[in-house]
């Protein structure tokens, strides 16, 4: 591992194979980048990091892996944006996505696989979600694979909700001369939904499997239920898979998300992003999950070229 320094931002780097890791833990927990150098010299991005990316409004920066929590996407409480009813009854304000992907966090361990980083709230944090408790981020790197938790401990004396999530910024497409169309994910699952414009989910009934990256239905949907922890997506001949592995379970909790969404056709990313839950998980009261005073839980993903 070494620390780089980028317009006075110390982003650390890990070389391990062929791989290359770029992070900035005290930023969000943000990993940044993942190419890998090929054998003719050439590098191919798996994790997209834009060249012009502004570190000091990192939060905003599309590319890497923006750290979730407590709650992903859009929280509403009776049709108000924005906010979310603890399970106090009282109703407080929500950031969408959160707090931590503009947040502060204060590195616990650094090592040559990875780091761990523990989330410091701000009291724009403390207002919205008031609770005792750790939040950690963990990132371990291999050669052709990472692999992040999110732990959450409960110091307190109540339970606390919690339902984070991922937001992958993958490279797609990566192979020079190819489009969206000649790349296909395979996520299969039971449920699918839109989010309306007050919080409900929306089912969508005319969902694919399998689709290509070109297939406008997949653009912001919502699936839960998933068939398998396993979710591929590569090339229509099968070649260079990705593999995004939720939990160690063969078969996630039932309301475990996957979401797909880019910006727009000629964006140089797609994102597959896993949640622990569905957008609005306090109010749906789908995919939200408490941890009991004295107890932990932990959100783990793994990534993978297959």
């Amino acid at each position: 591992m070494e620390t780089l320094d980028i317009n006075g931002h110390p982003v650390r780097k890990w070389q391990i194979g062929a791989s290359t890791f770029l992070a900035y833990p005290e930023a969000g927990a943000r990993l940044m980048n993942w190419h890998l150098t090929l054998a003719d010299g050439s590098y191919r991005d798996v994790i997209h990091w834009p060249e012009d990316a502004d570190l000091n409004n990192i939060a905003h920066v599309r590319g890497g892996n923006p750290v979730l929590f407590p709650f992903s996407a859009r929280t509403f409480d009776k049709g108000d944006l924005g906010y979310w009813r603890a399970p106090d009854g009282e109703r407080r304000p929500m950031a969408m996505h959160g707090y931590a992907r503009q947040g502060r966090f204060e590195i616990v361990t650094e090592h040559d696989h990875g780091f761990t980083a523990q989330f410091k709230p701000d009291e724009e944090c403390r207002v919205a979600y008031p609770y005792d408790y750790t939040f950690m981020v963990r990132y371990r790197f291999e050669q052709l694979a990472f692999f992040v938790d999110y732990e959450l401990v409960n110091h307190g004396s109540q339970a606390v909700p919690w339902s984070a999530g991922h937001h992958f910024y993958f490279s797609l497409p990566w192979h020079e001369g190819l489009g969206r169309g000649e790349y296909v994910i395979n996520a299969p699952a039971k449920k699918a939904f839109h989010q309306d414009g007050e919080g409900k989910l929306v089912p969508v009934k005319d969902f694919p499997e399998a689709a290509s990256f070109d297939d406008e239905r997949i653009v912001d949907l919502i699936r839960c239920r998933l068939k398998t922890s396993e979710v591929r997506f590569g090339p229509r001949g099968g070649e260079e898979d990705i593999l995004v592995r939720i939990g160690d379970q063969k078969v996630p909790a039932p309301w475990t998300t996957l979401v797909t969404w880019t910006q727009n056709a000629d964006s140089p990313f797609y994102c597959v992003e896993p949640w622990m839950g569905p957008p609005n998980s306090p109010e749906l009261q789908k995919g939200l999950h408490f941890v009991e005073p004295g107890k932990s839980e932990v959100f783990s993903v793994e990534v993978a070229l297959a």
